[in-house]
């Protein structure tokens, strides 16, 4: 990406930081952040303190705020989004505004901007979605795919990565769990045998860069990952921090699942398998479904789904050592042993 212009949507946000400073320590010519946040935007540019570094304040909700920020840009990573199941599921308009036609409002400005390639990150909740939440994300990766499928001979290459819980990000229950274990005070769980997927701020910006490279237009691309139920993870960050954990059962949120899903079967049997990465192709098949119908087309190999329950489970010392690889939780363990 030497000497290119890249804009990050939701920039502020744990992955779009994380993302930006990966840049910044390239050859970037300039990395533009598109948020609504001046108070984040400030922290970051006292953080980070490059001149390369360009502030845009608007929102994605807005096209006139999106194509301000997106002029001369040649690379985008679309971030900006709704993540949180339970707010999403009081206000879910909300999250189709920012969700869906948000990211409807990017991948048109890209298009007309003449951007090369775009790159949206949805969620395993818009597989099988029962939440508000996963269901304005399984709606914009619609809008993307459609969009590459109406568009075949556009400049500008779409695609979506799809992940699961990335560990430590804004609003992740990590953080809320090593604050009341450090005060002594009982985890809050909402259900004990609940699995999630497991990944690293690291893994996800590794998957944004692998659909950068290897995406191909209406891609979808995956990062395979290992899961780990919640009484694990509870039991692996107490012994990290030397105490006896002590569960505080509060029952299932609005709209959350027992297990989620990063690829459902039907998903699969048109992928590509690069060892750490699904790569699922675009169906680009017209609406005449005649020829489908009257010829038919090879069988699709079925598969299961690729999911939490039934993917490699981690155990608590693999647990253990996943978390040791976050700098933020090094950070927390060695201020606990300062104290």
């Amino acid at each position: 990406m030497g000497g290119k212009k890249v804009l990050i949507t939701g920039g502020t946000g744990s992955f779009g930081s994380t993302m930006a400073r990966r840049l910044l320590s390239g050859d970037i010519e300039e990395v533009r952040v598109l948020s609504r946040d001046e108070a984040k935007q400030d922290q970051m540019r006292h953080t980070l303190v490059d001149e390369r570094l360009r502030f845009y304040l608007g929102d994605v909700r807005e096209i006139s705020s999106v194509e301000q920020a997106i002029a001369g840009v040649d690379f985008v990573f679309h971030a900006a989004a709704l993540k949180q199941v339970p707010s999403c599921e009081f206000f879910p308009l909300e999250a189709v505004r920012t969700n869906v036609l948000g990211s409807s409002n990017v991948v048109e400005s890209a298009h007309r901007a003449g951007v090369k390639t775009c790159v949206f990150l949805s969620t395993d909740k818009a597989v099988h979605p029962i939440n508000a939440m996963g269901m304005s994300k399984a709606l914009m990766e619609k809008t993307v795919l459609a969009f590459a499928r109406n568009h075949p001979d556009s400049s500008t290459k779409v695609c979506v990565t799809r992940y699961g819980n990335v560990m430590y990000s804004r609003g992740s229950v990590i953080p809320l769990f090593v604050r009341q274990l450090k005060e002594g005070r009982p985890v809050t769980v909402t259900e004990p045998s609940m699995t999630r997927f497991m990944m690293s701020l690291r893994d996800s910006v590794h998957l944004v860069e692998f659909a950068f490279t290897h995406g191909r237009p209406g891609d979808l691309l995956i990062r395979k990952a290992p899961a780990c139920t919640i009484e694990t993870l509870v039991a692996a960050l107490a012994h990290l921090f030397g105490v006896e954990p002590k569960m505080e059962i509060i029952g299932v949120r609005h709209g959350e699942k027992l297990h989620e899903i990063l690829a459902s079967g039907e998903e699969l049997s048109r992928s590509a398998d690069h060892g750490d990465y699904f790569q699922i192709s675009l169906d680009a098949r017209g609406l005449n479904y005649a020829p489908f119908s009257d010829e038919g087309e090879p069988t699709s190999v079925a598969h299961d789904d690729f999911g939490s329950d039934s993917t490699h489970r981690l155990t608590v010392d693999e647990t253990e050592q996943l978390l040791l690889t976050l700098p933020e939780l090094r950070a927390e363990l060695a201020g606990s042993s300062a104290g």
